[in-house]
């Protein structure tokens, strides 16, 4: 199955969430910046607030596309441990990749957030999404900061899910709720005939709609 765009994978998406529809305490929480297109059909569907949380890979030396983790504004970073000595990421490297991305990640959560209080997750049902999962680091760190905070219980929605990464990431959230998980998995884009990259100024615009 190829999606048209975004806006038809969370609307798809957003049917297999009909059981968490009026529950109170709900929230779903986004990615961006494709994931909040995605977060926005989510959140009018079942009623509930658009958030976002901002991670971002910590990239390979020589490679800035593999990610050896990931890390979010607060919370611990996630790193696997193996491929970043098959790679030579050594501590050094990581805790250097690790300052200057939270300062990258804090001006984008100001950015996109204008002000607000700082997110309180505890006791709330989240549901992380993103336009899809493919290493699954960036998700995977989602998770563990949003459990470090408390939450009733963190469910994992996205369109498609690499199916090596399926197991990974259902290891860490309460639920995972997808409408693909493909053994052949190159990039989350293969399956969107629209895929467009989002400017922060579109995030943004989303963000005060809901």
């Amino acid at each position: 199955m190829v999606f048209q765009n975004r806006v038809e994978a969370g609307k798809q998406l957003a049917t297999k969430l009909q059981n968490y529809k009026g529950i109170e305490n709900l929230l779903v929480l986004a990615i961006p910046r494709g994931g909040v297109v995605v977060g926005k059909q989510l959140a009018d569907f079942l009623g509930c607030p658009l958030e976002v949380i901002v991670t971002k890979k910590i990239p390979a030396p020589g490679n800035p596309e593999l990610a050896v983790g990931a890390v979010g504004a607060v919370g611990e970073p996630v790193i696997d441990e193996e491929l970043a000595a098959r790679v030579g990421a050594d501590e050094k490297y990581i805790k250097s990749q690790i300052s200057n991305l939270k300062s990258q990640i804090c001006q984008r959560e100001k950015n996109f957030r204008h002000g607000k209080l700082p997110l309180d997750l505890k006791k709330k049902i989240v549901i992380l999404t993103d336009d899809g999962v493919a290493t699954g680091a960036t998700m995977a760190a989602a998770v563990e900061i949003v459990r470090q905070q408390e939450p009733k219980k963190i469910i994992v929605a996205v369109p498609v899910i690499a199916r090596d990464s399926l197991e990974k990431i259902s290891a860490l959230a309460d639920e995972v709720i997808y409408l693909q998980a493909p053994e052949l998995f190159f990039a989350v884009g293969q399956f969107y005939k629209e895929f467009p990259q989002i400017e922060d100024s579109e995030v943004i615009k989303i963000l005060k709609l809901t």
